[in-house]
Formats: C-alpha cells, sequence, structure tokens
C-alpha cells in the first residue's frame, strides 16, 4: 500500500466516523433535516430490532420525530465503532460497513407539578445541572451501509439491534 493509498484509506475512515457522529447528533438534537441528509436517496432504517418500524429514511425521521417528543432528553452514544471498507485490491471502494455498540439514556417528558413545561430549556428535563437522571436506557448494537457519494460518504442502510433494556419502575 503505497502512501497515498493509505491516506486516501485514512481520510475515508474519518469521513465515514464523521457520518457516523453525525447520525447521533442528529437523533440527540432531534435535528430531523440534518437526520435525512446523512442518507443516500435510496437510503433506508430499520429500527424493528428495538420495537420501532422499518422503511425509507424520510418517513423514518417523521416516525423518529413523533416518537422522540416523548423522550425529550436523551444522549446517543455510539462506540466500538467497527469500519470495514471495501477492499479493491489494496485500493478502498465505495462502500463501507460499520458495526458499532451504542448506549441511549433518556429522559421521559414530564409536566412540573405547577403546570409548567419541565422539559423546556433549563427545566427539570433538560439534562442541564439539578436535571432528571433517564428513565430509559437501552444499548445494543447498530449496522450502517454507507455509499460514497458526490457530496460524501451517505448511509444506505441503518439496522438496530437493541440487545438490552431498562424502563421506568423496572
Amino acid at each position: 500500500m503505497t502512501q497515498r493509498v493509505a491516506l486516501a484509506t485514512v481520510m475515508d475512515r474519518l469521513a465515514v466516523d464523521a457520518v457516523i457522529t453525525g447520525y447521533a447528533v442528529a437523533v440527540d438534537d432531534g435535528a430531523w433535516s440534518d437526520y435525512g441528509a446523512l442518507f443516500t436517496p435510496d437510503g433506508r432504517a430499520d429500527y424493528r430490532g428495538a420495537g420501532g418500524v422499518e422503511g425509507p429514511a424520510d418517513e423514518i425521521a417523521r416516525w423518529l420525530e413523533e416518537t422522540m417528543r416523548l423522550f425529550p432528553v436523551r444522549q446517543h452514544l455510539i462506540v466500538n465503532r467497527r469500519i470495514d471498507l471495501e477492499d479493491l485490491g489494496g485500493y478502498t471502494g465505495d462502500r463501507a460497513e460499520v458495526r458499532a455498540d451504542y448506549l441511549n439514556p433518556m429522559c421521559l417528558a414530564r409536566k412540573a407539578a405547577s403546570g409548567s413545561d419541565a422539559d423546556a430549556p433549563g427545566g427539570a428535563g433538560s439534562g442541564q445541572a439539578g436535571g432528571a437522571t433517564p428513565d430509559f436506557v437501552t444499548g445494543g448494537r447498530y449496522t450502517f451501509e454507507l455509499h460514497r457519494a458526490e457530496q460524501g460518504w451517505l448511509i444506505r442502510t441503518v439496522t438496530v439491534h437493541e440487545k438490552w433494556r431498562r424502563t421506568p419502575g423496572a
């Protein structure tokens, strides 16, 4: 492998990693247009392994937007990322697979006793100092398939494989 190929491989790995980080940030921040922009035009997401739905990324973004209203405070941690780039005889190709574990603590939406929104910025559920502890925590593994497009690496598919969860009262 030449230095030029090695550098291209490192750059591809960093770019793929940035897409995965962008995915977590988009979901946590409720940035659904950013979420959709991470996918190829035919991109799909499969959340059935965590009790959700499967479909085109734009439909899944709308489903997530509605579902995540239950959890105004969430923090995706995507770790142990294993990035496998397509190998074309020592050169990286235009496809990549990422398997990565996740931990996802979330706080349920609540109304304060006074009737004010406890999940407003700075409220009891905001995750800021004095905020609530997570009510719902899940862990598992993502499998991402990415393709290189003209604008860079994009997600073609993401599949969630939930391994465990802790729910309120558990």
